[in-house]
């Protein structure tokens, strides 16, 4: 009897964890870490992208803006949108009538956005909101379309996190997401790995007096979960006709599934 208990317990435990790069830690420790991070990394933050992807994100981000099925009208949520990248890109498709909600679950991020944002003209246009995409702010079958791009490998329960989304969208909405996955070829693998694990935290070093906070970023990409693996949680959360795009070999991919 004591044996099972023990067994139960240690199950438990175990579900109590997450990683944070490499590190293995309890699912409440990882979002304050992630917090650390993105709060020390606010101001470069574009600028961390361009080295991280050597500026190819700004094309994968124009990409996922207009396969989005975005429409005049439509009320979005952007997850993990701090800078405001994605809802600059989406604002324009929902014209008129419609509205960008961007929310991330730090301040620092929000603020940097949403100044950047009204300086180029889109006041009106979108609102911002401090939230934890593991538990949202919304009622059930709110948005037409709920987007997250490079964010959902800091979530610490990504699972809860898709659950969410499938409720917040409205019956017919559709959830995207973009993040860096796993590379199909051998030899592109090697070549990303020396890129990321060698040069870019000397980069971060050299550009934002901040290399921990780039060793994180590349390890996190390393433990997030794979395509097909993504694509099951999508399918277990709910969404339908769920499918995957690769692109540039499988660095990055998008995921997106219906709700019906």
């Amino acid at each position: 009897m004591s044996h099972s208990k023990h067994a139960n317990s240690t199950t438990e435990s175990e579900r109590d964890l997450t990683h944070f790069g490499f590190k293995t830690v309890k699912k409440g420790e990882k979002q304050q870490l992630v917090n650390q991070v993105f709060t020390s990394v606010a101001d470069n933050y574009d600028l961390m992208n361009d080295l991280m992807s050597m500026g190819v994100h700004r094309l994968w981000k124009r990409h996922f803006a207009a396969i989005s099925g975005a429409q005049p009208g439509h009320q979005v949520l952007d997850l993990a949108g701090g800078t405001g990248d994605i809802a600059r890109l989406l604002m324009p498709r929902v014209a008129p009538d419609g509205h960008v909600i961007i929310g991330d679950i730090n301040a620092e991020m929000l603020a940097v956005g949403e100044r950047r944002l009204i300086d180029e003209g889109f006041f009106g246009q979108f609102s911002t909101c401090q939230l934890n995409a593991e538990s949202l702010p919304f009622e059930d079958d709110r948005f037409d379309l709920i987007t997250i791009a490079f964010g959902l490998r800091n979530v610490p329960d990504q699972q809860r996190a898709l659950n969410e989304m499938h409720r917040c969208l409205k019956p017919g909405g559709r959830v995207m997401i973009l993040e860096f996955s796993h590379v199909s070829s051998p030899m592109l693998e090697k070549i990303y790995d020396f890129y990321s694990f060698k040069l870019l935290p000397e980069i971060g070093q050299a550009v934002a007096k901040d290399r921990d906070s780039y060793q994180y970023l590349v390890e996190s990409i390393r433990k997030h979960p794979d395509q097909e693996t993504l694509k099951g949680m999508l399918e277990k959360a709910g969404f339908e006709l769920c499918r995957v795009t690769n692109m540039t070999g499988g660095i990055v991919a998008i995921h997106s599934g219906y709700k019906t």
